[in-house]
């Protein structure tokens, strides 16, 4: 034994000796030479390509780095041996990456790439200012030469869009509203956020589970969309408008759409919007994958049908000469000057303007479909009209599972075949059935037994109202006279309409460069007072 370490030690001394000479004959930069020349050989027999993707490209942050840390946590987090585990600052998210020195196997259209991360410590540094890690971090990617052009072309690309969608994903969402008054906070922006934490999801939604899959299917082929339309020229939104009774799960709507495709939240509130430039900077500033709601919109602002432009016309030429007798201008209301108008919004969710972006979705909701201009209806501005109708039998056992844990087996045949009649004629809103269940929801027999009678007394107060009670189809017949009503205002009717405005428009022009006429439209007081005012004023003018 004592020989073979005397060998040993005899054989590295030779070596020792031999490096000596080495760096005692051949200079540095023959050896870097060599070392190159052999490097180059041996790439030339090899069959894989290597590309190195360092954390910082030079001073900057390599944005490449942070999307491949994350698209690797997605596979990383199952066959991964040895991990890093990361939570980035306001992610709801655990994101877990490959450890020092770790490499993985990935696939991407039938070809293997093999991903190593390769960390190493950084030498001295000079002075800079800006301080790199003592750490230098960074991926390597193999590949076969043959596959070399399908990895650059579309793989990375594919890398960047999967990164884009886990960030969102671990995002916590946010809910903005419009600044009061136009006003702007610490960093310029018009809009004010909070976190979005509603639980409201398309499981928990009492609604019809066939019209539910129809919302789902429709919202999935949007966020999917982009080369659909991008091939059809067509701009990358879609319009909703939800309409129904008070109470029957419009904003409960919204925000389980938004839970569904991960999209922040824009409330515009119209009332704090004082012209259309401010509405149109105002979608400027949204960002993409988001969701923009108007609730209540037909009592937001004064955007009713135009066929009640010539019931008011009058009423409008008054309050002008008002105004101008105040002394004011005719402009601006008496309410913050408020001067939004129907061509505005128009132009806000179909004009150019709306192209300034991509996959934005436009909600917009109303209690009274009927009072909404045709224009703002038709397809293109909103796309898929939803009707949120009364609480239906398969949305009340939606509703007796979410607040009471009961499951369609566990109630007796009876029960529910009594809660499936009245249902139908009960008319009441899943708000309504919703507060019955909160208030029993400790004692589930209690709570179905108050419901069933709570529904056979609303039940008999509609039959001796007189309320239409339709029966089974009753919500479809209700949905079909809504759309009826809207499709009865043809597109010549539209245009008729706005040729009367135009017409109405320029009477009230005529009018007011003679006063004298006046009378005819406002009434003799009104048209004395103007007819004095006007001479009063030209009597000035002589005597300047």
């Amino acid at each position: 034994m004592r020989e073979y370490w005397t060998s040993l030690a005899s054989l590295l001394g030779v070596f020792a000796f031999c490096q000596t000479i080495l760096q005692a004959v051949f200079p540095p930069e023959l050896r870097f030479a060599s070392a190159k020349l052999f490097n180059r050989i041996f790439h030339c027999f090899s069959s894989y390509c290597y590309f190195d993707i360092t954390e910082i490209d030079g001073v900057n942050t390599n944005e490449l780095y942070n999307a491949v840390q994350l698209y690797l946590s997605s596979s990383v987090s199952i066959t991964g041996n040895r991990l890093s585990l990361t939570r980035a600052v306001n992610s709801s998210g655990f994101t877990f990456g490959l450890a020092n020195n770790d490499s993985i196997v990935d696939t991407f259209n039938g070809v293997n790439v093999l991903w190593e991360h390769v960390v190493t410590q950084r030498q001295a540094q000079t002075f800079s200012w800006r301080p790199l890690p003592d750490e230098k971090r960074g991926f390597t990617l193999r590949i076969k030469k043959k596959d070399k052009s399908l990895v650059l072309n579309s793989y990375l690309d594919y890398i960047m869009e999967k990164a884009s969608d886990i960030r969102r994903k671990n995002q916590d969402r946010l809910l903005y509203t419009n600044s009061r008054g136009g006003s702007l906070d610490s960093r310029g922006h018009p809009w004010e956020s909070v976190p979005f934490k509603h639980p409201s999801t398309f499981d928990t939604l009492a609604m019809d589970p066939q019209k539910k899959k129809e919302i789902m299917e429709d919202l999935q082929d949007f966020a999917n969309g982009q080369s659909f339309y991008h091939k059809t020229g067509r701009a990358w939104k879609r319009g909703y408008l939800l309409y129904g009774p008070p109470g029957t799960g419009k904003s409960s709507m919204i925000a389980a759409m938004a839970n569904y495709l991960g999209y922040d939240i824009y409330d515009l509130e119209l009332t704090e919007v004082h012209n259309n430039s401010e509405l149109r900077k105002l979608l400027m500033k949204t960002s993409s994958k988001s969701i923009i709601v108007i609730e209540d919109i037909d009592c937001s602002i004064n955007l009713t049908n135009r066929n009640n432009i010539s019931n008011t016309s009058v009423s409008a030429s008054r309050s002008y000469y008002d105004s101008e007798l105040r002394g004011g201008g005719g402009g601006c209301g008496e309410e913050g000057g408020n001067t939004i108008t129907l061509s505005g919004l128009l132009n806000f969710t179909d004009g150019l303007w709306s192209c300034c972006g991509s996959e934005r979705i436009f909600v917009f909701t109303t209690n009274h479909i009927e009072k909404l201009d045709p224009a703002l209806l038709r397809s293109g501005r909103m796309d898929m009209h939803i009707f949120m109708s009364y609480c239906s039998f398969p949305a009340l056992k939606i509703l007796l599972k979410n607040y009471l844990g009961c499951e369609e087996c566990e109630l007796e045949e009876s029960t529910l075949k009594q809660l499936e009649e009245v249902v139908k004629v009960a008319r009441m809103t899943p708000a309504d059935i919703s507060e019955v269940l909160i208030k029993n929801r400790r004692k589930k027999e209690n709570a179905v037994e108050e419901l069933l009678e709570t529904l056979k007394v609303r039940a008999d107060m509609n039959e001796k109202s007189g309320v239409d009670m339709r029966g089974e189809n009753g919500v479809e017949e209700e949905e079909e006279q809504e759309k009826r009503a809207l499709d009865s205002e043809s597109p010549k009717e539209e245009s008729e309409t706005e040729e009367n405005c135009k017409e109405e428009e320029e009477e009230v022009k005529v009018k007011t460069l003679h006063p004298d006429m006046v009378g005819d439209m406002v009434g003799e007081p009104a048209g004395m007072l103007v007819n004095t005012w006007v001479h009063m004023a030209r009597e000035r003018l002589v005597i300047s």
